[in-house]
């Protein structure tokens, strides 16, 4: 299993530099979030975590063109583990479950950058990762989804997903992944398995997620 990298994002004559790894991130008015987690006991290795819900936010730079790549299981695209690992939100946890990501509506919505934002951050990553095919068809997607305790805006957790085999071009995003992410999210709020592990799962990979954390797909 290949370990995602650290970086601690560090703000150097306006542009921005991650320390620690090699790869720069590009974005003129964008500023990078959060910090690494401690490790929790028995982990592979810490997720990031993110600033959290913001009432403002703001475009944040994404990875130097050109330096992140997909990589595929059964042909359904993953990010780049060290590009994209992943970010956690600090408002959500397992003690508050009931009140955040498992209330009934309204918890993601509320929560969600907009468009505005996100189209900015989508073009750049786009760029990033390498993507060329067509936008409509890509998702700009929350790696940790928002309805997991994913962070909002922390460009360790967004990436362009590249649409899934067979996809119909000009279709609009339509992804395996998303039913992942629903039935990931029904086992947490039923408390068949935690926050953070369905957190970890997901994150080294969608596509094996729920046979290693022993979900029989429905």
């Amino acid at each position: 299993m290949r370990t995602a990298l650290r970086c601690t994002p560090v703000l150097v004559l306006s542009a921005v530099l991650l320390t620690g790894c090699n790869i720069p991130v590009s974005g003129s008015d964008a500023k990078p979030s959060g910090t690494a987690a401690p490790a929790p006991s028995g982990s592979a290795h810490a997720l990031p975590v993110g600033a959290g819900p913001q009432t403002h936010y703001t475009v944040q730079a994404q990875p130097a063109a050109g330096s992140c790549h997909y990589r595929y299981d059964h042909k359904e695209p993953l990010p780049d583990p060290v590009c994209t690992p992943g970010a956690v939100s600090p408002a959500v946890t397992q003690a508050n479950l009931s009140t955040t990501i498992c209330r009934k509506g309204g918890y993601t919505s509320g929560i969600r950058p907009s468009a505005y934002i996100t189209g900015k951050e989508k073009a750049a990553n786009a760029k990033s990762y390498g993507y060329t095919g067509s936008f409509r068809d890509a998702e700009y997607d929350h790696l940790l989804s928002l309805q997991l305790g994913g962070d909002p805006n922390d460009y360790r957790n967004l990436w362009v997903e590249a649409p899934d085999p067979g996809h119909r071009t000009g279709a609009g995003p339509n992804n395996n992944k998303d039913k992942v992410e629903n039935r990931l999210h029904t086992a947490v709020c039923n408390h068949q398995v935690t926050l953070t592990a369905a957190q970890q799962a997901i994150a080294t990979d969608w596509t094996t997620a729920e046979t290693v954390l022993g979900i029989s797909p429905q």
